[in-house]
């Protein structure tokens, strides 16, 4: 559960800011803060993939989601 949690915020955060980064195209206007988010993306995803022994899987993914989500509730 470790690394959980930085994985799926990372997905997540990555998985909200794909919408902004398309309304910033689409209005031809820079995208500032959803480039700033998408790199926290990154890190976060990076930080648990790298602390976790072994990685992530992507069959893993899914598990990591449901273990956080029956945390937080």
């Amino acid at each position: 559960m470790d690394t959980d949690l930085p994985l799926i915020a990372g997905l997540v955060i990555a998985g909200f800011s794909v919408p902004s980064i398309l309304s910033a195209f689409s209005e031809r206007r820079p995208p500032r803060a959803s480039l700033l988010t998408i790199v926290i993306a990154i890190g976060l995803i990076t930080y648990a993939v790298v602390m976790k022994p072994g990685g992530y899987r992507m069959e893993e993914i899914p598990d990591a989601f449901f273990r956080v989500l029956g945390t937080l509730l």
